[in-house]
């Protein structure tokens, strides 16, 4: 059992990618020298403020025992569920019964490997400062339209206060657990963590992070993604 306070991380890898067009889930592609899962669990894993990480993967997923940290000790293994909300559920109860409730949970894309260190430090300084939820992103700078049917511009929509939300999300673990479940009872959409805490009703705080931290989910991104490694 954990002392409260502790933080642990989350990384939900039972997606399979299907936007890719690739022969397996994006998760295990390489980049670099190294696949996709590999670069995202180093970034959570061996920071400092880290104390251990669970990993959910798919029921028939045949890729993790070839990465770099599938007999890591701090590294536990959860199973899937049918999607993203669920397998996140499926690693907060976990944690529910070997941590506390008032420990910290940082919950981070698989498919994002460029998170950095400072970005994640950022994060937690914020989250434990302001006792908060904290989410990284990045204030919108483009101009936003809505489109209808056929891709035809309805409105333009004003970008003032608009973010685009990231990962890593950071809440306390009790919290977190409880919103999802019952915003999945209530058949709640959950797109990310952020949106079952803001349904539950507590503050959810953006916390701005780097334009590097992509998500890969196109072909392109994997350049991308090396491209932003590489100036490192």
């Amino acid at each position: 059992m954990s002392d409260p306070g502790n933080r642990w991380a989350v990384i939900p890898a039972a997606g399979v990618g299907r936007r890719m067009g690739a022969s397996l889930p994006k998760q295990y592609l390489p980049l670099g020298d190294r696949l996709v899962i590999d670069h995202s669990i180093e970034r959570l894993l061996l920071h400092p403020s880290i104390d251990g990480l669970c990993v959910v993967l798919g029921e028939h997923d045949q890729w993790w025992d070839q990465t770099e940290f599938a007999g890591h000790p701090d590294v536990v293994r959860v199973p899937g569920g049918a999607e993203r909300c669920d397998s996140v559920l499926n690693a907060l109860r976990w944690l529910i019964s070997h941590a506390h409730a008032d420990d910290w949970v940082l919950v981070h894309d698989a498919a994002r490997p460029c998170v950095t260190r400072d970005e994640i430090s950022r994060l937690v300084e914020v989250a434990e400062a302001e006792d908060v939820g904290c989410v990284l992103g990045m204030p919108v700078r483009d101009t936003m339209k809505r489109t209808g049917a056929g891709g035809v511009v309805r409105e333009t929509v004003e970008r003032e206060g608009l973010w685009h939300a990231f990962t890593p999300q950071m809440f306390r673990l009790g919290a977190l657990h409880d919103a999802i479940t019952a915003a999945l009872a209530a058949g709640v959409s959950v797109t990310d963590e952020a949106s079952a805490m803001e349904w539950a009703g507590h503050p959810v705080r953006m916390v701005e992070g780097s334009p590097g931290n992509i998500k890969i989910t196109r072909p392109g991104d994997l350049e991308l993604a090396a491209f932003y490694l590489d100036g490192r």
